[in-house]
């Protein structure tokens, strides 16, 4: 492997190189150190870079291997963090003024189990303040940029991880998604990554205060399946202190990624039945679900009439911004961006009465995945209705309908934090501009396993690791 190849490399391969002893966990991080100083200026993918911690701890790492000791399926293999989560002794801001200084003392859950398989942690990646918008803009300082095209968003909440992976910061990173904040930078990115079925990653420590978990999960970002695979591995798994999480023990998300897709039954379907959607993107896709064929599986194209679930989404969703950090309002008002006090106004004013119309919209939207997947294994939608657009322009119109700026280019994404069903995105082409777009494969509840062997089967036919963005 060339020194060039190097920073791209899964994170299978880097740990073969580490056992074999071929590179140190202290070169690899000086490595990855050093792109960031270099990259980082123009892609804000980092909003906090910890060299000491990071060179510690591959340090540590490297001596552990020398003694023989027992290693975690991620030792010495350095790391992302996206920034709403806790790091004891390293800054957290959720990318907000109001924490810009917050150190805080404890550790997330996702954060110990990435430790505790060994990891390096570079750093905390950038989001839009608490993760409330699906591109990554703050009042910390400049937007994340897209390796692909600097004037152009990677997308969000989870927008600094997706440019970190995509331009070669990180060997994989952490994200969370709550509306499509995985789903949304790795389609705009061009990398791979996965929403979990609801539970499957306990969530445990976090900042504001605590309210019920309605849509959010974390989970994996990379730039290969397996990889995606090896970091849900780690962060999967039932904890007391979620009492809403899945209680059984996940899989082995690695085994049968090779095995294939021989009589899968597969939807597809372009729009969900009410979405609009770029030409370019609709095109990418469509031949994309196709591909699916070629791999052994039916595809049918079902009737999927979906009514916009989006206003209960939001209502939700800012019921829970309200719960969460409405408190803010007394003594930080000033602070908190547009998006976050327009949440939070608009979960204040939701009734009683709006919040069980809102969870009675879901139980239907349930009911109706539900009735579909008893007929089929995986559905098929695109990612986004949109390629990536330039910082700060959000589409008005898509497809020549009027959409409203702020959510309307997500359409695919949130209805599956709505339905609990776990959900990908993988890349599959790109527009004429050069720009990624994703294809979404959806799975059963708790049916990550299936989602990801479609994925991998997916990836031999039409791989992508291997295109690099401009900016890499």
């Amino acid at each position: 492997m060339t020194k060039d190849q190097l920073p791209f490399a899964p994170a299978s391969e880097v740990r073969r190189l580490l056992d074999s002893r071929e590179v140190s966990s202290v070169e690899l991080t000086e490595m990855f150190l050093g792109r960031i100083e270099s990259l980082n200026p123009g892609l804000n993918a980092y909003l906090t870079v910890t060299p000491e911690e990071a060179l510690a701890a591959a340090s540590r790492a490297d001596q552990a291997s020398a003694r023989g000791e027992s290693l975690g399926p991620l030792h010495g293999v350095p790391v992302s963090i996206k920034d709403l989560e806790l790091t004891a002794g390293i800054r957290t801001t959720m990318g907000s003024l109001v924490f810009r200084d917050y150190v805080p003392e404890q550790d997330s859950l996702v954060v110990e189990r990435v430790k505790a398989a060994g990891a390096v942690i570079l750093g905390k990646t950038n989001t839009p303040e608490f993760g409330f918008s699906g591109t990554t803009e703050n009042r910390l300082g400049d937007a994340a940029r897209n390796p692909w095209d600097p004037e152009r968003t990677p997308g969000g909440s989870s927008g600094g991880a997706g440019a970190a992976v995509a331009a070669g910061l990180c060997t994989m990173a952490t994200g969370s998604d709550g509306g499509g904040s995985i789903r949304i930078p790795c389609s705009f990115s061009g990398i791979y990554g996965i929403k979990p079925g609801q539970g499957r990653v306990p969530r445990a420590g976090g900042v504001g205060r605590p309210g019920y978990n309605t849509f959010s999960q974390s989970g994996p970002m990379t730039r290969t399946v397996r990889d995606s695979a090896l970091l849900l591995q780690v962060l999967a798994g039932p904890d007391a202190r979620d009492p809403g999480c899945v209680k059984a023990q996940p899989p082995d998300f690695s085994e049968g990624l090779e095995d294939g897709l021989p009589g899968l039954r597969i939807a597809w379907s372009p729009d969900l039945g009410y979405a609009p959607v770029d030409g370019e993107v609709a095109a990418a896709t469509a031949a994309a679900a196709r591909v699916f064929e070629e791999l052994g599986c039916s595809v049918d194209e079902p009737e999927v009439a979906v009514e916009d679930p989006f206003p209960a989404f939001w209502d939700l969703f800012a019921i829970g911004g309200f719960t969460g950090y409405g408190h803010l309002l007394e003594d930080h008002a000033a602070d908190l961006t547009h998006y976050v006090l327009e949440a939070i106004e608009h979960g204040s004013t939701r009734s009683v009465g709006d919040y069980s119309l809102a969870l009675l919209r879901v139980q239907q939207l349930q009911a109706q995945m539900e009735d579909l997947f008893q007929a089929y294994d995986l559905l098929l939608t695109p990612t986004m209705a949109v390629p990536a657009f330039p910082v700060g322009e959000h589409p008005a119109v898509i497809g020549g309908r009027p959409v409203e700026p702020f959510f309307g280019y997500t359409p695919f994404t949130f209805p599956f934090n709505m339905t609990m069903h776990a959900a990908a995105s993988a890349p599959c082409g790109f527009s004429s501009d050069g720009m990624p777009i994703g294809l979404q494969i959806v799975g059963r509840r708790e049916e990550e396993a299936t989602v990801l062997r479609a994925s991998a089967a997916f990836e031999r036919a039409r791989p992508w690791r291997e295109r690099l963005p401009p900016i890499s």
